[in-house]
């Protein structure tokens, strides 16, 4: 039933998130190509709030827990598990202050309007999946850049989405770059519930009636861990905030 319902619905919502694509992708390139960074970040955050809007059309509701307690002032490496596209609108809203850059598959990099855009231009980078060297020197830079700016980097160790919402084994090589280049930020743990639900009848239609819930954990020290034992504290924390791993 829930199904049947939401093909019109989604129809409606599809055209909204389309339309605020549309209309934010020529403001990206103006804020960027004449005010700059920081304008073209206002930008990204105010498409992100849309999009989330565009959500609430299918009874989405957002709780997002523990921002206060992540560190300012210092580089800091999110590491959340990855269920949807939704996962990455919410936390550039929500995470706004942290100036979230992304890790992302190459294909995202082109043909999308707004999100190609700014993954290309705004401090993100994109790897080739298939190509493990190549993404070696783009973490890096992206982990230098976080350094140097104090600003913050987001990781999907798990590499792709889980369709079912029980998190993937976590790749470690992503983060461990991240920490070499990166020695004086914080790890921070992010786990993400009812994300992958919104798409659980695939692109369309839009599940109906959601609450995600995006959960941030005590925040780590890089300095103070070795990497194995960051790696393992990190992923512990992530999965156990999950609810189907916490039901395996």
């Amino acid at each position: 039933m829930e199904k049947i319902i939401s093909y019109p619905i989604s129809v409606i919502y599809y055209l909204l998130f389309g339309l605020c694509l549309a209309v934010f992708h020529p403001i990206q390139w103006i804020c960027l190509n004449v005010f700059g960074y920081q304008a073209h970040k206002k930008s990204v955050d105010y498409l992100n709030f849309c999009l989330l809007k565009c959500t609430n059309l299918v009874g989405t509701r957002y709780t997002v827990e523990g921002v206060d307690t992540v560190p300012k002032g210092a580089p800091i490496i999110f590491v959340a598990n990855h269920q949807s596209m939704y996962d990455i609108v919410a936390m550039i809203w929500y995470f706004r202050r942290f100036h979230c850059k992304f890790v992302s598959k190459k294909e995202l990099g082109s043909g999308i309007p707004s999100v190609s855009f700014n993954l290309k231009y705004g401090g993100s980078v994109l790897i080739d999946r298939k190509d493990p060297k190549q993404a070696i020197p783009v973490i890096k830079g992206l982990s230098e850049y976080i350094e140097k700016n104090t600003r913050s980097a987001v990781i999907f160790p798990e590499g792709t989405r889980s369709k079912t919402g029980i998190p993937k084994e976590f790749a470690q090589s992503g983060l461990k770059i991240l920490c070499k280049y990166a020695p004086s930020a914080y790890v921070v743990p992010v786990s993400i519930n009812n994300s992958w639900k919104m798409v659980k009848f695939g692109f369309f239609p839009v599940g109906l009636g959601n609450h995600l819930k995006f959960t941030a954990h005590k925040p780590l020290a890089v300095k103070d861990y070795k990497f194995e034992e960051l790696m393992e504290i990190t992923e512990k924390a992530v999965k156990e905030g999950i609810n189907e791993y916490k039901q395996v």
